[in-house]
């Protein structure tokens, strides 16, 4: 059974810090494509981060570009996502998600999501 564990959410001031972490069970981290994604209350789902299977390549969203950092270590089948110089914007559940493409189709895994709270 596939699991994608987040954890590291809480509450934070403006400007802190907070570091996510995504655990992976029952799945191989290291073929898959992995993201964090982001959903505030009454708005869509948006992705926030991504990097590589290899971990050579990353791309964000522009709202969080030189604040947020992602990486991974596939010894240990962990994600994490640094967020630095936290607004009150970024508040939200925070998803992690391993993504790859078998014979044409996409393959996704969902985590169960932290909240991310960012107030004085």
């Amino acid at each position: 059974q596939v699991q994608l564990v987040e954890s590291g959410g809480g509450l934070v001031q403006p400007g802190g810090s907070l570091r996510l972490s995504c655990a992976g069970s029952g799945i191989n981290l290291s073929s898959y494509a992995m993201n964090w994604y982001r959903q505030a209350p009454g708005k869509e789902r948006e992705l926030v981060a991504g990097i590589a299977a290899t971990g050579g390549t990353t791309n964000y969203a522009d709202s969080v570009k030189a604040r947020f950092a992602i990486s991974r270590d596939n010894a240990k089948r962990t994600v994490y996502l640094q967020m630095n110089s936290l607004k009150p914007e970024d508040t939200a559940v925070y998803y992690c998600n391993a993504r790859r493409l078998i014979m044409g189709s996409q393959l996704h895994y969902w985590g169960q999501g932290t909240q991310v709270t960012v107030s004085s």
